[in-house]
């Protein structure tokens, strides 16, 4: 609700709109952000009589022209935030959002669409010609993809380390108090906001006999060293990694919505680029640039930042997956092998011999070359053996990488639902509904992190690895290069200045040069590197104080106080709004449909990946052939493709049969027919009857396709002429004038009728009279019942 002049009102209020919050925002303010928040919560008759006066009190005089009072200007779910460039603050509201998950109750939402509107008023912005420019580079990140968020849920950690906080004490985990000078003075000084991106949170639900399980997969990539393809390689002084991405998958039991009465399993695995000072040279754009080391580090100190922050993070063990080749004509990929493996042995000497990194290489794009070796089989080996959190990387950590992280989260998922006691034994088989549909989740993971980093989507998939693909893959592979490629060649340096922007990792200013004047932005993620380093870090002691002595706890999930000041954890106190999971999500106060109660758009459940006959069994651990799912290993076909070869198969079949021949079909030969989705088996033939005029219909064929899909049966038979006669001979019904027109009306007795004529009227509130017999059993009732 804004006042166009001075100011913006910004009312906020919960699902039931039972309590809000109002924001001032001044837009007298040409350059600055002053922000008011009084910290009251209103009910809804205060909100309204706040907004009565505020409107009264702001219209002009009669007569005058201009606008009065207030007026509503945009209706949003949310704030991401406040950003400047070269003028004043813009906000960014989320206008348009989607269910899209579910987590203890917890709603999850897409953004769907927002809008950016200018905060200061006319008569006080001062333009600048190069204003529009950087609002078009920051709207190139489009919020409106992969962008997540809840209102009570705290995407950005994991499950463990929010169900940790919710055991620690009040004071050592929530915000601050500060009054609202204090909160105006932050936001003056400050440009940035705090933004999480999660790169893709699908849901699917898979239903084990009726009992509803929610597997929820959550990827949340880190902003600090954030790029393109070939732009952001290895590490930068600080220790972040490139394409760094924490990948957790939720397991749950859906029937109970509550995180502390629910069942819950979470795991989690990291992927990001070779800890090193390595870059490649694409000044001469090549399929392959040249891998160059760009700073000697012979005490591994970049490393040692990384493997810290890890520590801190997740504890110990941390266990590194290398995929990079290490045989090679030219070398290439090798050179970071060879130097990421002194540096683990390095760091390792310091830290006691429990709590070392673990490493483990592996050449896995040669193992694929060979007919001998199976890489899943190897992949499983390898899964099996995870006791922590794994460090999966190749060169761009997308095809290998998330192959590997695929068969390590499956073999994850089978102890999850092993110890929420959904199945006898921790083992899942490929070809299943479950692990088909965990497979296309994982896919679409890879997608989005592939087409965020490399510009396409995945090149080689699971299929690919399991040597499965169909044939049209390959063409499918080359378009996936030859896009990725363009989109590193063309597009990267432009997505690179906008990813800059959007994370402020540069900041408009009059003083410096403009984004596109920069020649590089290597200083803008390598600041250390101009300063004088005052207190350098011990290469022995290369850890951060305290870490050891809480491993293998995660240093950041302690619940000490000391250790959370020290590692300066800040977070919103989730309970002081007092929440109310049932009634946010049912929301018992209005009309609602199914449609929109349950309207979380989970891109598939195992539903759609079980046979279509109900033979089989139809748990969803269940080992399915090609033909009983439908699709062929080659590849399935299009409806159309399907409908086409059933009507050949149909008009290639031999003449129908005589009337005989049909009556005396075997029932052991008509439940050997299948009805595949995909194809139409050779032995069963169309049936055809002909009608008095001779023409043939399809009716019954139809008929009998329509009964086996709900039912799981053929119509092998149909009566013969003999049996119809049978049938129209029987009387349809006792009573003569029964027809589709007229109904005899049953006969009733007149004490039925006397005694339902004497229940309606007593419904009406018209006792009849009271006769003797029903005093008699009134008083025998008293008698009985008192006496």
């Amino acid at each position: 609700v804004p006042n166009a002049s001075s100011r913006y009102f910004l009312v906020g209020t919960n699902q039931a709109q039972t309590k809000h919050r109002v924001l001032k925002i001044d837009r007298t303010e040409p350059k600055d952000l002053v922000i008011i928040d009084d910290k009251h919560v209103y009910n809804q008759q205060e909100v309204w009589e706040l907004l009565g006066r505020l409107d009264l009190g702001n219209r002009t005089k009669i007569g005058q022209k201009g606008s009065s009072g207030l007026s509503r200007s945009l209706s949003a779910f949310g704030i991401v935030g406040f950003v400047r460039f070269l003028e004043g603050y813009y906000i960014v509201l989320i206008t348009k959002r989607r269910k899209m998950a579910d987590i203890g109750g917890h709603s999850i939402y897409k953004i769907e669409d927002t809008s950016m509107i200018y905060i200061p008023n006319d008569s006080v912005r001062v333009t600048h010609p190069d204003e529009a420019r950087y609002v078009r580079i920051f709207q190139n990140v489009d919020l409106s993809s992969n962008f997540y968020f809840s209102y009570s849920y705290d995407l950005s950690h994991s499950l463990q380390y929010n169900l940790t906080l919710l055991q620690r004490p009040y004071e050592l985990w929530s915000s601050p108090t500060s009054s609202a000078e204090e909160e105006v003075q932050k936001q003056s000084k400050h440009d940035s906001f705090d933004i999480f991106e999660d790169e893709g949170l699908p849901t699917q639900e898979l239903l084990i006999y009726g009992r509803p399980v929610h597997i929820t997969l959550i990827a949340r990539r880190s902003s600090k060293f954030a790029g393109t393809r070939f732009l952001k390689r290895g590490a930068n002084c600080e220790g972040d990694v490139a394409n760094e991405v924490e990948t957790e998958q939720i397991v749950n039991d859906a029937s109970v919505m509550s995180l502390t009465a629910g069942s819950y399993s979470s795991y989690v695995q990291v992927r990001g680029s070779v800890p090193l000072y390595w870059s490649q040279d694409i000044s001469t754009m090549m399929p392959k640039p040249p891998i160059r080391l760009d700073q000697a580090d012979p005490y591994a100190h970049v490393a040692a930042l990384h493997f810290d922050q890890m520590l801190q993070r997740f504890g110990s063990p941390i266990i590194i997956l290398n995929l990079v080749k290490k045989r090679e004509k030219r070398k290439h990929e090798r050179i970071l092998s060879e130097e990421l493996y002194p540096a683990v042995i390095n760091l390792n000497q310091f830290l006691p011999p429990e709590n070392c990194i673990e490493y483990l290489a592996w050449d896995m794009a040669r193992y694929t070359k060979s007919k001998l070796c199976n890489v899943l089989d190897r992949l499983s080996m390898i899964a099996e053996n995870v006791t922590g959190v794994l460090r999966t990387n190749c060169v761009d950590c997308l095809d290998r990488t998330n192959t590997a992280q695929f068969m390590v989260g499956k073999c994850a998922l089978a102890y999850q639902l092993y110890a929420l006691g959904m199945i006898d034994k921790p083992k899942l088989q490929f070809d299943t509904d479950c692990v088909r549909l965990f497979e296309e989740l994982y896919e679409d993971h890879g997608d989005t992190l592939s087409l965020q980093y490399g510009g396409s989507q995945l090149v080689h998939r699971v299929k690919t690895y399991r040597k499965i693909a169909p044939w049209t893959q390959h063409s499918k592979d080359i378009m996936q290069t030859l896009s990725r490629y363009y989109s590193n060649a063309f597009s990267d340096a432009d997505r690179q200045d906008a990813i800059n922007l959007f994370l402020q990792v540069y900041q408009p200013s009059e003083s410096r040069p403009h984004l596109w004047e920069l020649p590089t932005d290597f200083y803008l993620h390598q600041r250390n590197t101009m300063a004088l380093p005052l207190d350098r870090r011990s290469y022995t002691m290369w850890w951060s104080a305290g870490v050891l002595s809480y491993l293998p706890v995660p240093y950041d999930e302690v619940s000490c106080e000391d250790t959370m000041k020290k590692v300066k954890v800040r977070r919103a106190n989730r309970f002081e709004e007092s929440i109310d999971i049932y009634t946010e999500f049912f929301k018992p106060y209005e009309l609602t449909s199914f449609d929109d109660t349950f309207c979380i758009a989970m891109t598939n459940s195992a539903r759609e990946f079980m046979p279509k006959t109900v033979g089989v069994d139809p748990s969803p651990f269940t080992v399915r052939k090609p033909e009983e799912t439908g699709k062929s290993v080659l590849g399935s076909k299009s409806s159309k493709e399907e409908t086409l070869l059933q009507r050949k198969t149909a008009a290639s079949a031999p003449p129908p049969p005589s009337e005989e021949a049909i009556s005396s079909t075997s029932e052991d030969d008509s439940e050997d027919d299948r009805d595949d989705d995909a194809s139409v088996s050779q032995r069963s033939t169309p049936i055809k009857l002909l009608t008095e005029s001779g023409e043939s219909t399809r009716t019954q064929e139809i008929q009998q396709q329509s009964v086996k899909e709900p039912y799981g049966l053929n119509l092998a038979e149909f009566p013969a002429a003999k049996d119809l006669l049978i049938y129209e001979r029987e009387p349809v019904s006792c009573f003569p004038e029964d027809s589709i027109y007229s109904l005899s009306p049953p006969q009733v007795d007149r004490d039925s009728r006397e005694e339902f004529e004497s229940s309606v009227l007593t419904g009406r509130g018209q006792v009849r009279a009271l006769c003797r017999e029903d005093m008699l059993m009134y008083r025998e009732y008293v008698k009985n019942r008192y006496m």
